[in-house]
């Protein structure tokens, strides 16, 4: 044993530093110009769905996209002071993701509890995913990744 915490102590001590919100409120936090952002991975999106309105930006790309002083930041991303709800597939990912957010300034960014599962089993808004095109069947807010500094964005 090495002493070292593992990931559920982790977690545990990161989501202290927040308050985390239910569906309910993610949903609300919308409606009051709060921004969702989904960080799922598009196999998750397509199988799934999308929450109409939220933010797609892969995991990956996040610190990159939602930093308020950053060079590379999203237009949606207004200043330190916005309210920003991550979502993930169950609420794990999306807590350490929140807690990073917190080191970049977004001291108001929190993570919703079960993540897109509970937004779905909660009855709200759910866009479905539609293979031949690609596309959700009803729109929602969704960005082509651009690269990260340094990256080409080719594969």
């Amino acid at each position: 044993m090495s002493g070292r915490p593992g990931i559920d102590d982790l977690l545990a001590r990161i989501r202290e530093g927040f308050e985390r919100v239910g569906p309910q409120e993610a949903y609300k936090a919308a409606d009051d110009g709060g921004l969702l952002v989904d960080i799922r991975y598009q196999a998750l999106r397509e199988r799934d769905g999308l929450i109409p309105g939220a933010l797609v930006v892969e995991r990956n790309e996040l610190e990159w996209r939602l930093d308020p002083s950053g060079s590379h930041r999203l237009p949606e991303v207004s200043g330190p002071g916005l309210r920003v709800v991550v979502i993930c597939n169950e609420g794990y990912a999306s807590s350490l993701a929140a807690e990073s957010l917190h080191r970049l300034g977004l001291h108001r960014a929190t993570d919703l509890i079960g993540g897109f599962q509970a937004w779905r089993a909660a009855g709200l808004p759910v866009a479905g995913w539609t293979p031949e095109t690609g596309a959700p069947a009803v729109p929602a807010v969704l960005r082509p990744a651009a690269p990260a500094p340094g990256e080409t964005g080719k594969g």
